[in-house]
């Protein structure tokens, strides 16, 4: 049993006697070895299987019984040998228990996979329902679809059925009529046969009833002229032999002369005096003074202007801080004037177009109590020589109010330029001359406004009549803001929640988007901010259900924007600078 302990005997041990065998230490045999050869050891337990080593281990065990050591081998063999069963435990309990971790793990797989599995079913059934949903509401419009068209195919239906049965109706219509036409004409053609028979049938009594009717004509006819003419004759004679009729009738139609001319005249006087007094000028466009025409064909609207309040003189006129400031001082100074019956002082208004100084005179005349009257200087030009009496007109119809007048002259710079540099017609140069003339002096009765875009074009002696000036600038962000929020108000929003007219409005920020436009809407004027919002309402006219949106409002702004900045570039292309920069410059 030496194989046990790992020791090999050479070949040549068989023949000797028995040799007892050393203590067994560890290592101790390895002696035995170098009889094996250079053959190497096994590598494990069976591999290399040696066939003469139960030889060995029969010799081994035969000596072994011989051998003192036999019991103390045998003990050391239990002792491997249970060393062996311990290991073998050992490692049975390291594979159960790499059994258990890959059990474990086995679970802990599962459980993932299981879990992988309820969320891909999960999903699916999520992705289920929504296919379900999808197919539902599919099938729902579908079902809506096919309603809507059943009821365009039976409205249709309808609409054929309407329009057979009008036909129908109208071919009966025209059936009893062309029967009651041919029934009429049988009719008058049986009269005209019956007629045309009996007229035939009496044709010689007719003839003999015309004859006489006009020999009896003739004589009668004759008779007058006789006796016309003999009265007459007589009549004539009577009245030459008569001359005191003679120099009566003379007389008469002497003073029948004289009357219609001096009537003629004194029409024409009077029609003069009232049209001074009552009637408006050639040259006013527009004026807020009562006629008696007016008063005449609308009496309760002439009696509300009569009874009405004044108003502020601010009242929907934006302006920036300062020159609401200015123009407030003058529309006081303005309406205590008129309270004191002191004179007027003359205004000139001046800067770009549509930044308010026509509205603010007409405010400020409402704000008075006093009457405006606008005219403009294109007007004037064009009248030639009737310039200078059509002028004199307009200052005597002022003179005739009793409220006090407010004349404003829009455009002015068109007929009161300069007289020294400017080639002006003798005509204009006249009324020009004219207008100086009513206006050297301050008046109690009238109040003398003029507006232009540019002042530096008027005559030096226009400018020694003008006591006040005021710049209308174009209006600043927050200006623009407060006239965007005003015509927005007034053109969209109001019409809109009245419900009156065909505008709706869509949901959003309105105070937002107001203040966005304000910024985008630098360098535009209040007119053209008004334009803007009268476009808007437009564009909710023209659409198809009258809703005005949000990305309307922001195409028609795009748009008002281009337009600007191609009028700018006009202006450019012209040479001349726009007034406003004008106005910095100097």
């Amino acid at each position: 049993m030496s194989w046990l302990f790992g020791i090999k005997g050479s070949k040549g041990e068989g023949t000797g006697p028995p040799l007892p065998l050393p203590p067994v230490q560890p290592g101790g045999e390895g002696s035995g070895d170098g009889g094996a050869g250079d053959r190497p050891g096994p590598k494990d337990k069976w591999s290399n299987f040696d066939p003469t080593g139960l030889e060995r281990a029969a010799k081994a065990a035969r000596e072994l019984e011989h051998s003192r050591h036999a019991k103390e081998a045998l003990s050391l063999a239990q002792m491997q040998e249970q060393t062996l069963q311990l290991e073998h435990q050992a490692k049975l309990k390291e594979y159960e228990a790499a059994v258990e971790q890959l059990k474990g793990d086995q679970i802990r797989v599962q459980a993932e996979e299981r879990r992988k599995t309820l969320s891909e079913e999960t999903r699916q059934h999520q992705a289920r329902a929504q296919y379900q949903d999808k197919l539902a509401r599919q099938r729902y419009e579908d079902q809506l679809k096919q309603q809507q068209l059943l009821n365009e195919e039976n409205l249709r239906k309808q609409e054929e059925s309407v329009q057979k049965q009008e036909a129908l109706r109208r071919a009966t219509v025209e059936r009893e009529m062309e029967l009651r036409h041919k029934n009429e004409m049988l009719r008058v053609e049986a009269e005209a046969r019956a007629r045309a028979k009996a007229e035939r049938e009496n044709a010689d009594i007719i003839r003999e009833q015309i004859r006489l009717k006009a020999a009896e004509h003739r004589q009668t006819i004759l008779e007058s002229i006789r006796t016309a003419g003999t009265l007459f004759g007589e009549g004539f004679r009577a009245f030459v032999t008569d001359w005191d009729k003679v120099t009566a009738t003379v007389a008469g139609l002497t003073l029948l002369a004289v009357g219609i001319y001096s009537a003629k005249n004194a029409t024409s006087v009077a029609g003069r005096y009232i049209e001074a007094r009552l009637g408006k000028p050639s040259l006013v466009r527009e004026t807020s003074r009562i006629t008696v025409l007016e008063a005449l064909r609308h009496p309760i609207q002439v009696s509300r202007r009569l009874l009405s309040k004044p108003q502020d003189a601010l009242e929907g006129v934006v302006l920036s801080p300062s020159l609401e400031a200015r123009v407030r001082d003058i529309a006081i100074a303005t309406r205590n004037t008129k309270k004191n019956k002191s004179l007027y002082r003359n205004v000139l208004m001046y800067g770009p177009p549509g930044t308010g100084k026509t509205l603010f005179a007409k405010k400020l005349a409402l704000h008075s109590g006093m009457d405006y009257a606008i005219m403009t200087g294109g007007d004037v030009a064009p009248m030639g020589r009737d310039g200078v009496t059509a002028m004199h007109k307009v200052f005597d119809w002022a003179s005739t109010s009793r409220r006090g007048l407010l004349l404003f002259v829009d455009e002015a710079d068109a007929f009161l330029r300069k007289r020294a540099t400017e080639k002006i017609s003798e005509d204009l140069r006249a009324t020009l001359n004219a207008f100086l003339h009513r206006t050297g002096q301050h008046s109690s009765k009238f109040m003398l406004v003029l507006a232009s875009n540019q002042p530096e074009q008027f005559d030096w002696a226009i400018n020694d009549r003008i006591d006040e000036m005021v710049s209308f600038e174009l209006p600043q962000r927050e200006e623009r803001e407060r006239l965007v929020r005003m015509y927005f108000d007034k053109y969209v929003l109001k019409p809109a929640t009245e419900g009156k007219q065909r505008l709706k409005l869509a949901q959003f920020d309105y105070g937002k988007k107001c203040s966005e436009i304000a910024q985008l809407t630098e360098g535009m004027s209040g007119r053209e901010i008004s334009q803007l919002a009268v476009a808007w309402q437009a564009m909710a006219y023209a659409s198809e259900d009258g809703v005005l949106t949000e990305a309307m409002m922001d195409a028609r702004v795009q748009d008002a924007i281009q337009q600007h900045r191609q009028k700018m570039q006009w202006l450019k292309a012209e040479g001349s600078q726009p007034p406003t920069l004008r106005t910095q410059a100097e």
